[in-house]
Formats: structure tokens, C-alpha cells, sequence
């Protein structure tokens, strides 16, 4: 039986945390968000919160969804609509999504391509105040 097989049906919140790839608070801030259930404390000796697959694959989503440069809010949404299983909606999120990261890349692009001409400025000058500085002053 592989680590996640085992863990799956009775994981503590260090174990989701483990097989989740995050720490603990992680777990914890999710929770406030309302990104995560908060499962009810056990009873008698057990007391601690036990956690099962369905938790680990909502982290694991989570957090791709995060690589993928989605903001916890959108999560949130996107949450949802895995719920509803509302495909055309995840579909025009994920699009803006795609639009926003697309305009994010153009705009380091324009900005890596004025810092490397700010750089090659710099090493060919021979006096006078670094251009680089001087463009950061403006």
C-alpha cells in the first residue's frame, strides 16, 4: 500500500499537510478562507480532526490551480463550479485566466527588454551616473 493509499481514509492534519506538499498553517489558512472543510474533532481518545481523500485531492487542486496563476478568490469560484459542474463557466474563468497571464508575460517582456538595454547602456558608458540608477529615479 503507497503512502497516499494509506493515509487517505484517517490522515491528521500533518499528513494531509505532508501529501499536500504544504505545511500545516497552509492547511489551516484554507480553512479561513473556506477554501478547505474543517472536519469535526473526534471523540473519546481520538480527538484529533481526521482528514480523507476528497481533502487531499481539494489541496492538491488548490494548489495547481495556484501554479496556474489563479488568486485563492478564484479558486474559491472555481470551487464552486466543480460542484455544479458547470464546464462553459470554468471554461470563460479559465480563459481570463489565460488572457491576464498573457498580458502579464507581454508586460515582463517589455520590461526585461528595457532593463537589458538599461544594463547594456551601463557597461558601455564611461561616466557620468549609472543609467540603470538613474532610471530608477525617474
Amino acid at each position: 500500500m503507497n503512502d497516499v493509499q494509506g493515509a487517505t481514509r484517517a490522515m491528521t492534519i500533518g499528513t494531509l499537510a505532508r501529501l499536500g506538499g504544504v505545511g500545516v498553517e497552509t492547511i489551516r489558512f484554507y480553512q479561513r478562507r473556506g477554501l478547505l472543510d474543517c472536519p469535526p474533532r473526534g471523540t473519546g481518545s481520538a480527538v484529533v480532526r481526521r482528514y480523507g481523500a476528497e481533502d487531499l485531492r481539494r489541496l492538491r487542486f488548490i494548489r495547481s490551480a495556484q501554479t496556474a496563476g489563479f488568486s485563492l478568490e478564484e479558486i474559491g469560484g472555481l470551487l464552486q463550479l466543480d460542484a455544479q459542474a458547470d464546464r462553459a463557466q470554468v471554461r470563460a474563468v479559465a480563459t481570463a485566466r489565460l488572457a491576464a497571464l498573457d498580458a502579464r508575460i507581454e508586460e515582463l517582456t517589455n520590461a526585461r527588454a528595457a532593463l537589458g538595454r538599461l544594463v547594456d547602456d551601463c557597461a558601455t558608458g564611461s561616466g557620468g551616473p549609472c543609467p540603470i540608477l538613474s532610471a530608477f529615479e525617474g
